[in-house]
């Protein structure tokens, strides 16, 4: 019998050129204005909402539509170290993402005694438990919300211009951990337990994985992610409430809506679904409310054209992949000596 291994289909494609576009937008600051930094700021965070959603529906299995919960729950954290303990706005996003990987023990321990369609309400009743927490907190501005004090919002750095800079640096730095993490878990022998969870959970608990806690800490770890996103979106916005922090429809649905698009259960998929979103939203935010219902049909008409989204047609059409994450199995040589008879 021969020897095999494991390889993954190619490397990570065009180094050098994805080396070039992170070079470019890390000097926008250079070439763009105070709204185009804004506009690349909001994108990346919403391209790490929706590569985090991704990792847990399409490589997990675990669809939920309650994300909101974190977003929330890191924003409120980012307001709270700040203003009640003295904490760095900077040095609060960090730490607001461990607060809420504790918060999420709890949490998935309930959580997981659910399947299906109960587990994705089950994620929606969190984020509703945790809006109305965040609505009785009087310190934290109840159900009004409340604003960052100037003081704290000048010790980020002196001037409005260095702020915008350095809330930019940090955006685009976010978002590519995030997908850096994304893609060093995926071509671990994780990734590949998952994936197998997602396709067939109890074949992959008859060979050996560990289902349960293989789901756990991929649901720690995106909340751990998701709540420093919304720690730095609120810390840009600079106000804070409920309704805003906790929105279904700007962190969940508009997140689900990029990743189907784009193509669920591929890294590249939020990347493409957040582009086209903005890009609709940038020429259809006039129309008023026409504009959701546009981006309904959109939806609609990509996911009967292309079931896998833009980027899985493309894969199809061209085999383009920027993140190669399929595996090979490719069978090794046979030395002289191992393949010679016995006389």
């Amino acid at each position: 019998m021969s020897a095999v291994r494991v390889e993954f289909g190619g490397r990570i494609g065009r180094p050098a050129l994805l080396a070039i576009v992170v070079i470019a937008l890390a000097a926008a600051p250079a070439w763009g204005g105070r709204d185009d930094l804004r506009l690349l700021a909001e994108i990346y965070a919403y391209v790490g909402l929706a590569s985090l959603w991704n990792l847990l529906a399409g490589y997990a299995g675990l669809v939920s539509v309650g994300q909101q919960a974190y977003v929330g729950l890191g924003a409120y954290l980012l307001f709270a170290l700040t203003l009640l303990a003295g904490v760095p706005p900077l040095l609060a996003i960090p730490l607001a993402g461990v607060i809420a990987a504790i918060v999420a023990l709890p949490a998935a321990a309930l959580l997981f005694r659910l399947r299906g369609h109960y587990f994705a309400i089950g994620t929606w009743i969190v984020a509703e438990v945790f809006r109305l927490l965040a609505s009785q907190a009087s310190v934290l501005g109840g159900g009004s919300g409340l604003s960052l004090p100037v003081g704290i919002v000048t010790s980020i750095a002196a001037t409005r211009q260095e702020r915008e800079f350095l809330i930019y640096w940090v955006a685009l730095a976010l978002v590519l951990v995030v997908l850096l993490l994304i893609v060093a878990l995926l071509r671990s022998r994780y990734g590949l337990a998952l994936k197998a969870i997602r396709d067939n959970e109890p074949a992959a608990l008859s060979n050996g994985i560990d289902v349960t806690r293989i789901k756990v800490i991929v649901y720690i770890v995106t909340a751990f992610a998701t709540a420093m996103i919304g720690a730095l979106i609120f810390l840009q916005k600079l106000r804070i409430s409920p309704d805003a922090a906790f929105s279904v429809n700007d962190w969940t649905a508009f997140v689900i809506f990029m990743t189907v698009i784009g193509g669920i259960g591929r890294i590249e998929g939020p990347i493409i679904g957040a582009v086209v979103f903005f890009a609709l939203r940038q020429t259809l935010a006039d129309l008023g409310t026409l504009y959701l219902l546009l981006l309904g049909a959109v939806a609609i008409v990509v996911m009967l054209w292309a079931p896998k989204g833009i980027w899985g047609l493309i894969v199809a059409r061209f085999g383009w992949q920027v993140f190669p994450l399929e595996r090979h199995v490719v069978a090794l040589a046979r030395s002289q000596d191992s393949g010679a008879k016995a006389p």
